[in-house]
């Protein structure tokens, strides 16, 4: 016999005067509500509101339960491409994030954890994530939510009054839901199940008639129509017949009667002929197996059914240039018992609203629907939720998503057979057309094109793509402008690899064939120079004023003028260098040597980009120079870890352990410990160095010379005071955020990582 929990509503009618309010015995509880609606000026604007409530703690003599609670809302204009989300959490939601993280409910990567704990022990909250302005009350009696001024109640002619406001945005709304339809049930018959004995009582009205005002840009715009849809979910723990020890309730409120560790799709349609779908799957976010799914269909009368045997098939994909997360913005229902073929695809694909609460962020927006249901042509709005699955729990997974979209954008700015227009683009302009006159699309394509996408659809790191996004971001701007800046640093990279190589004479290259191998090397250098150039058109919007211009092309060439001074430095070498650190055992003018190409050809330019971000965000000059200098600092120390990690070895054998001996290159360690080693040592490392050992016998003696005299230990620890003196310096102009957490933990990931 199915087992349920005594405070859910019985079978038959719900009665919403009862159900409505708070259950005080419910682990989990939200209220939640959507509404589409047209203003007097003809605007389409969505909006969303979900208010949550969640036991947070009990006690054991007195048994008194306290709760936490947190809201999420966004609006969707549709006429201005923008999506205005807002997350409000309790006040105690730093002691909260301190428990989970201490309870291991925290990422998975603990260079996250340790950044996001140094932000909550100083009792702040990482944004956007904000406080509530004042206290939540909560009434028992009735529906009557006051999240620190945001109110959700049900007025005693059975509406339903929302009002949200956010003075950051200039956005909230004052309106009114009135039912027209009756409430009904989700789920099997209103029962929702997880996957570890957690089950929720879900139901909803379909349909509302929406009045009152969405205020945009600080306007409050009258509604001329709406139609709204209004949820709630409550729940907890339910034990099997045969009794295992209930879970304890968790710091952060979530408990095995929760949603941890489940993902969801959901969305809720609302239907031109007057009919209503809602669909949900859930889904064990670790085993990706289906833990519940239900469709129902409501008619124009209100009559209600319900079937668990459809599909809700994710299509396209949209990626964050913020988190980094892939979304599916286009759907298909289909439900052949009902006749059900429906297409919904989001009106705007960037509706990721970005949370602390959902770990880190979630989609919900506004989406079309149409199709054909019982063979008649249907059309209609919706909305779509899609929690859970996006997770990425790891440095390593975030830059490889990271990656993966930077291949994206540099594909999308240099595609493989451009267009004439593409091909114009690149090397003239509207104002220049007559410099096409001649030129072959296809030409472009092979010869300069090509060249440059062989190494870039290879993949590499890609952390000096996110700098200049990140600190766009960190300092209060909006990356989401600059998207095509992903493209930007990784075509100024490869063209010094490519160019790099020729110098060199490498012959591989992430793993293939370098550039000049197979183009040769007229065309490589032809190419890895035009990539320096190709750039320029990336820099820009249309919106940016002339000295902000100015000032990202002053940074821009600042970085061109470094990187070739210390490409200069390491084409000259240091061998002229070592005979007087071996004779005098003084390795200072060795080290700043070598210092200065890293810091020339690496740092420079991760400092410059990390500027430009910044100044696009908005940014102090003190703010501007902070982050360069952090950049600048994580550049010189990343230089300093590949030297140490070539001699202790790259995890994968990315490569060869010693490479840098084999090749007689005087690296880092090997200054430092010319003024470790005695005289007969520092000459048996200098000649070792001159003849280039391959056998392992020989390499693995030189390493272990340079580990005994603690020359490697000491440039790891360099490395580590150049990114805790560049974060001294940073930490105190940044704004506890999402983004200047993953900016922390990057420079650890720097410092700690093995490939």
């Amino acid at each position: 016999m199915t087992q349920t929990l005594p405070f859910w509503p019985r079978p038959g009618t719900i009665d919403l005067v009862v159900h409505d309010r708070p259950h005080a015995a419910a682990d989990t509880e939200w209220w939640y509500v959507n509404s589409h609606v047209r203003t007097a000026e003809g605007r389409a604007i969505s909006l969303f509101a979900a208010f949550f409530r969640i036991i947070d703690s009990k006690d054991e003599e007195t048994g008194a339960i306290a709760y936490a609670h947190s809201l999420t809302w966004a609006i969707t204009d549709t006429a201005g491409k923008r999506y205005v989300g807002e997350s409000r959490v309790d006040g105690r939601a730093p002691e909260m994030g301190l428990d989970r993280i201490k309870a291991g409910r925290g990422s998975k990567d603990e260079r996250l954890n340790r950044a996001m704990a140094e932000i909550l022990e100083q009792g702040k909250i990482p944004t956007p994530d904000r406080v509530f302005d004042g206290p939540v009350v909560v009434a028992t009696d009735r529906l009557r939510l006051d999240y620190g001024g945001a109110h959700f109640e049900r007025r005693a002619d059975g509406g339903y009054h929302l009002r949200l406001a956010s003075e950051r945005d200039g956005a909230g709304c004052d309106i009114v839901f009135h039912p027209e339809k009756p409430a009904t049930r989700h789920g099997d018959d209103g029962v929702v199940r997880g996957a570890d004995g957690e089950q929720m009582f879900y139901y909803f009205v379909p349909r509302c008639r929406v009045e009152g005002t969405i205020t945009l840009d600080g306007e409050a715009l009258p509604v001329a129509s709406g139609q709204g849809w209004y949820d709630h979910e409550f729940g907890g723990y339910v034990p099997p017949a045969d009794p295992v020890p209930v879970p304890e309730v968790g710091a952060d409120g979530a408990t095995a009667a929760g949603v941890r560790g489940l993902a969801w799709n959901w969305t809720a349609v609302q239907l031109e002929s007057g009919v209503e779908l809602s669909a949900y799957e859930i889904v064990d976010a670790t085993a990706r197996t289906t833990v519940g799914k239900w469709l129902i269909a409501i008619d124009a009368h209100g009559v209600r059914r319900e079937i668990t045997d459809f599909t809700f098939e994710p299509g396209k994909v949209w990626t964050s240039s913020r988190t980094f997360h892939e979304y599916p913005t286009t759907w298909r229902l289909r439900a052949a018992e009902l006749g059900i073929d429906v297409a919904i695809e989001a009106e705007l694909d960037d509706q990721e609203l970005i949370t602390v609460i959902s770990k880190p962020a979630f989609w919900e927006g506004r989406c079309r629907a149409r199709g054909v249901m019982q063979g008649a042509k249907v059309e209609g709005l919706a909305f779509v939720e899609r929690s859970g699955f996006e997770n990425i729990d790891s440095l390593d997974e975030f830059f490889s998503a990271v990656g993966k979209q930077v291949k994206r954008s540099v594909a999308e700015c240099l595609p493989l057979a451009p267009t004439y227009d593409e091909t114009r683009e690149l090397i003239a302009s509207e104002e220049l057309e007559h410099y096409m006159e001649g030129v072959d699309p296809r030409s472009m394509g092979d010869g300069l094109i090509a060249p440059i996408r062989a190494i870039v659809d290879r993949g590499g790191k890609s952390w000096r793509s996110y700098a200049a996004l990140a600190c766009c971001d960190v300092v209060g701007g909006d990356s989401r402008r600059y998207v095509q800046w992903l493209a930007m640093p990784e075509l100024l990279h490869v063209g010094s690899l490519i160019i790099d190589d020729v110098q060199d004479q490498s012959t591989v290259r992430r793993g293939g064939p370098t550039c000049h191998v197979t183009y040769g090397e007229p065309v490589a250098i032809n190419a890895g120079t035009a990539a320096y150039f190709l750039t320029q058109n990336l820099m820009f919007s249309d919106d940016m004023s002339a000295e902000t211009k100015l000032r990202l092309y002053d940074l821009y060439f600042a970085a061109m003028r470094a990187g070739h001074a210390g490409q200069a430095i390491d084409l000259g070498g240091m061998a002229a260098l070592m005979p007087d650190a071996v004779r005098t055992g003084d390795s200072a003018t060795l080290e700043a040597r070598i210092l200065a190409c890293h810091r020339l050809k690496t740092a420079a330019p991760a400092g410059c980009l990390a500027r430009m971000g910044a100044v696009t965000g908005g940014g102090s000059n003190e703010q501007v120079a902070a982050v360069g200098l952090f950049f600048e600092a994580v550049g010189l120390a990343f230089q300093i870890i590949d030297d140490v990690l070539n001699l202790r070895g790259f995890k994968g054998d990315l490569k060869q352990r010693g490479e840098d001996i084999r090749n007689g290159t005087v690296t880092l360690p090997v200054a430092v410990a010319m003024g470790r080693l005695p005289r007969d040592q520092r000459e048996w490392l200098w000649a070792t160095l001159q003849s280039k050992p391959q056998d392992e016998v020989t390499v693995a003696a030189a390493v272990e010379l340079l580990e005994s005299c603690g020359a490697i230990a000491a440039c790891a620890e360099q490395a580590r005071e150049l990114v805790e003196e560049g974060w001294r310096r940073a930490e105190p102009l940044l704004e506890p955020s999402l983004t200047r957490i993953m900016l922390r933990a990057f420079g650890w990931y720097v410092l700690e990582r093995h490939y």
